[in-house]
């Protein structure tokens, strides 16, 4: 069995969080440090084909999930607090409906349980377009990005996950081919008879359209317990948009 890598921090009741899609655990390492504060052992987690974890050509929610259920078995951390931003989001909705025994608070950061189509397409091909027998440099790959990837935000979030292969030969930290043939996947639904229900909080960000109003008939058939809070000038990327409000709310929400 592979296990996840992950950045520990702080000691306290366990808190796992997971990252989105084409993200890492240390997208997160500043709010961790934040919960860490706050009488929390915080457990950023990097999935697998993201960051230092396994490659595997193998990619749907149930293995998601399982890999995360396998880490907190070796962790021996079960119960705990799970938050999931995104595709992680996803991995936490379904490991809090298969074992809920898991799960004591589950918090779930811009996604809906519903089919999203594959929408990352124009990122994808943007990172295509990437050629590491040329590039010797971030600032040459931020370059040549900007012509398909304008968000300077959305750049600096994917070249975090650059890093020296070897001497001169840059690379990503992500499975970038298998996530690439895997969109369906990530955009995959929760079981139709899917339940958790533990307190839940959904998180939306004001500018982003994930979460809509009409998903909440859904959402409360699944966690029948949730609250759903927006933190304000967000957009889907909304802890790092406005990480003030994002750890107010979720916080309150842990110590209620």
């Amino acid at each position: 069995m592979e296990l996840l890598h992950s950045k520990i921090l702080g000691e306290g009741k366990p808190f796992v969080i997971l990252h989105g899609f084409l993200g890492m655990s240390d997208n997160w390492k500043t709010l961790g440090a934040q919960y860490a504060e706050n009488g929390y052992e915080v457990h950023l987690l990097d999935q697998r084909n993201h960051g230092k974890s396994f490659h595997s050509p193998d990619f749907e929610y149930e293995l998601l999930a399982k890999d995360v259920q396998d880490y907190m078995a070796h962790h021996k951390i079960a119960p705990a607090i799970v938050l999931g931003h995104s595709m992680g989001g996803k991995t936490a909705m379904q490991l809090a409906t298969s074992h809920p025994e898991l799960v004591s608070k589950l918090i779930i950061a811009d996604i809906a349980p519903k089919f999203y189509p594959p929408h990352h397409q124009d990122i994808v091909d943007g990172l295509a377009t990437l050629d590491f027998d040329q590039i010797t440099s971030r600032s040459e790959a931020d370059e040549i990005l900007s012509k398909s990837i304008r968000n300077f935000g959305v750049r600096q979030f994917l070249l975090k996950n650059l890093y020296w292969v070897e001497q001169g030969k840059l690379g990503f930290r992500f499975n970038f081919g298998v996530l690439r043939n895997k969109m369906e996947e990530i955009g995959d639904n929760i079981s139709p008879t899917a339940l958790y229900e533990g307190p839940t909080l959904f998180l939306r960000g004001d500018r982003s359209e994930y979460i809509q109003p009409t998903d909440l008939p859904e959402i409360k058939k699944h966690f029948p317990n949730a609250h759903i809070e927006t933190v304000d000038n967000a957009g889907h990327w909304l802890h790092a948009e406005n990480p003030e409000q994002f750890f107010e709310k979720s916080l309150h929400f842990l110590n209620s």
